[in-house]
């Protein structure tokens, strides 16, 4: 099976609810690498990489995220596998700091 990566931006109530730590756990749970980070404009992003199936479950769990988020938009676009360089060395998943 083939790994996809997908660069993924969350809107709505998501930073200071445990969002980055929720996808984070969630994601290496599932078997998925990447990282995550609040962004400035309050939204959070992410890239995922691993098997279609397990990306695009991954991406309608960020649909609802942990319970005190109120996501409002989830955008999925193709990312390039140079995007996971941005993982800290040694991790499968990372938590970034703010961009």
């Amino acid at each position: 099976m083939s790994e996809i990566i997908r660069q993924v931006t969350i809107s709505g109530r998501v930073q200071g609810v445990g969002y980055r730590a929720w996808l984070a756990h969630t994601a290496e749970a599932m078997g998925l690498h990447g990282w995550v980070r609040n962004r400035r404009d309050g939204s959070v992003e992410a890239v995922l990489a691993g098997s279609e199936p397990i990306v695009s479950e991954m991406i309608a769990r960020c649909q609802r995220g942990p319970s005190a988020a109120r996501v409002e938009a989830v955008v999925a676009e193709i990312a390039q596998p140079d995007v996971l360089n941005l993982r800290q060395p040694g991790e499968r998943f990372s938590i970034l700091s703010t961009q």
